[in-house]
């Protein structure tokens, strides 16, 4: 099996190939292109690191050091020492070749302030040793008010109803051509065996069906309501959405295996109804990802602080262009979707105090794993001065 060279091996190969005059114009003109380009990550908002297999920092640039208070030495520090609360051993396995996965994490970390960090997991193409980190604050979208949120969403709200108008579409149309063609029956214009008028109506029926799901998914994404908290099993609402989504499963020839920690979960905080919607939102996306079949495991399983519930599927993954827009409006990659359902998972969670996170390998599959907290705890929100609530 051949061997890919890192930059380091080209680099050190065409140095070989030059004279010293060309050797020294080589690197004078690879330090101004490495100055040109500190200087734009150096003005980017998002912080950036460079990270290898064993987790040490190799590159930061300003936001990244300001965001995570970077010592000058990193000789000692490991990204996982920073970014806690990250299933680190999962995301990278043992494999060398799973190093090619693409991670998506929503943590908290506690120095130098307190802060909510979202960040994304590249890996570099032409390198497998290295990956890039990109650190985004998400303190102040946790830290507004419902009426803040509001106002910004209007032109959100604006977006959601044009596709709603544009997918309500054909359902209507059909509603209408199979009205139609049985009025005409019923008056004697036309004569329709039994057996199709049966099937009629059973489209009428399929399409009435879709339609509340279109308008259901639309109100709850932008009149999602308080959460109404109380014990929930969540072993029980995935089981009740399973047997919900039983005919679709079947129908693409998915498996689903599901595998439990315990023979009874411990109960969480929360809202069962909108779990319920997060949940059947992240199996259908797994199912629909799986187009000619394919395996949904279900974990779940709790430790002494969280429960942990995590939906791998056999899919064709999440690139990493995908996982950048993927909890954004009407950015979707999916054909005939809209992201109304990823905007849903993600406010779910978020109400209910949980980190959520996304790994991927591109063509082979993706994880979604949400982290409940236990006993009755939520994760408590920032005031205006950065203190616990």
């Amino acid at each position: 099996m051949g061997v890919n060279k890192n930059f380091l091996d080209r680099f050190s190969e065409r140095l070989d190939d030059l004279d010293a005059n060309s050797r020294q114009a080589y690197i004078l003109r690879l330090a101004r292109e490495r100055g040109f380009f500190e200087t734009v990550f150096n003005a980017v908002e998002e912080g950036i690191l460079v990270v290898d297999r064993r987790l040490k920092i190799r590159y930061f640039n300003r936001a990244a050091k300001e965001l995570l208070a970077l010592p000058e030495d990193l000789s000692h520090l490991r990204v996982s020492q920073l970014l806690q609360g990250v299933d680190w051993r999962r995301i990278l396995r043992e494999d060398e070749e799973e190093w090619t996965r693409v991670a998506r994490q929503e943590v908290e970390i506690l120095y130098p302030v307190r802060r909510f960090i979202q960040f994304y997991l590249v890996p570099f193409p032409e390198d497998a040793g290295l990956a890039a980190a990109i650190i985004r604050d998400v303190t102040d979208s946790r830290r507004r008010t419902m009426s803040e949120l509001e106002r910004e969403t209007a032109s959100a709200v604006s977006l959601l109803a044009a596709g709603v108008a544009h997918e309500i579409g054909n359902p209507l149309n059909s509603l209408y051509l199979n009205l139609q063609l049985l009025e005409r029956s019923f008056s004697g214009k036309v004569e329709i065996p039994p057996e199709e008028m049966a099937e009629m109506v059973r489209s009428c029926k399929g399409e009435v069906e879709r339609l509340d799901s279109i308008i259901h998914g639309f109100l709850t994404a932008i009149r999602p309501g308080e959460p109404k908290f109380a014990p929930v099993d969540v072993k029980s609402l995935i089981v009740d959405v399973l047997n919900f989504m039983r005919p679709e499963i079947e129908a693409r020839q998915v498996t689903v295996n599901c595998t439990w920690g315990a023979e009874k979960l411990p109960p969480i905080s929360g809202d069962a109804s909108q779990l319920k919607q997060a949940f059947y939102n992240i199996i259908r996306n797994a199912v629909q990802a799986m187009s000619n079949g394919g395996e949904l495991e279900i974990f779940g399983y709790a430790d002494s602080d969280n429960l942990l519930v995590e939906f791998a599927d056999t899919g064709k993954g999440i690139t990493p262009e995908e996982l950048n827009t993927m909890f954004t409006a009407f950015k979707t990659h999916k054909a005939g979707g809209n992201g109304i359902g990823m905007m849903i998972i993600e406010r779910v969670c978020r109400e209910h105090g949980a980190q959520f996170g996304v790994v991927s390998v591109p063509g082979k599959g993706a994880a979604f794993q949400i982290r409940f907290p236990r006993g009755g705890r939520r994760l408590r929100m920032l005031t205006g001065d950065g203190a616990g609530a």
